[in-house]
């Protein structure tokens, strides 16, 4: 076998390699202080999630996608820790960036440390009782839309401007997709969030709601106002008997 053929044989298939992939390889060259993992981030009350917030901190909201729905921090990102959490969290945050994170619980220091397994060790602190928070500070809260199969149906026909995007990597997508959709995988959502337009409603989806929700909620903290996912992702749509297209046609 050709070297050419052994790479195309152990690369069929697998997913795009996240953007903090080279962040880590170097950081691994370098000369790091030790982690403790056993030591809690910080809690924070309303005022040191702001000054956190004027550091450009990011915050990684780490509860299910459903519940993130139900009400969060403005500008926040889903990552749920019941899911590959660092690594997709690595999909969508610059390295190097402070981050806050939003977890039940006795969880915030697992977040730290998933986080730190790829070099991600900027934790500033951690929120445990967002709920509470959001109640004390309504200014600090929004909500998630979700959308059901049908309805996405629906709005494509009722909204010629709907943008639908597909945030699988391009093998999944190989059994179908959404006709008309934008195909913008999760790892690249960063680097190619501007060919999509800003001022138009936007419904992102994956196979089965996870990464969606993360996409979501990056495009509306990065200024995107009318963006849903789609609950229960592709295997919903199609499990519905809806329209479905092949890649190249989508």
């Amino acid at each position: 076998m050709s070297e050419d053929a052994f790479v195309a044989v152990v690369t069929d298939g697998q997913s795009l390699a996240p953007p903090y992939f080279a962040y880590t390889a170097d950081t691994n060259r370098r000369q790091r202080d030790l982690l403790d993992d056993h030591e809690r981030p910080a809690r924070l009350d309303a005022a040191g999630l702001e000054r956190c917030l004027r550091e450009d901190a990011v915050v990684l909201d780490g509860r299910s996608p459903e519940t993130f729905a139900s009400g969060h921090l403005r500008g926040s990102v889903n990552v749920s820790l019941d899911g590959r959490f660092a690594e997709y969290a690595g999909a969508v945050v610059q390295p190097g960036r402070p981050i806050v994170v939003v977890a039940d619980e006795g969880r915030e220091a697992e977040a730290k440390l998933r986080l730190a397994r790829i070099g991600f060790d900027r934790v500033q602190g951690a929120v445990v009782d967002v709920e509470r928070l959001l109640t004390e500070r309504p200014d600090l809260a929004a909500r998630g839309t979700r959308v059901a199969a049908r309805d996405l149906a629906s709005w494509r026909d009722d909204k010629p401007a709907l943008q639908v995007v597909d945030v699988r990597n391009p093998p999944e997508q190989e059994a179908g997709v959404v006709p008309g959709v934008v195909s913008i995988p999760l790892a690249r959502l960063l680097d190619r969030q501007g060919e999509l337009d800003p001022t138009a409603p936007i419904v992102v989806y994956c196979a089965g709601g996870y990464r969606s929700s993360i996409a979501a909620s990056l495009l509306r903290a990065a200024g995107f106002r009318l963006v849903a996912d789609l609950q229960g992702g592709y295997d919903a749509w199609a499990h519905a008997g809806l329209p479905t297209a092949s890649p190249e046609l989508g």
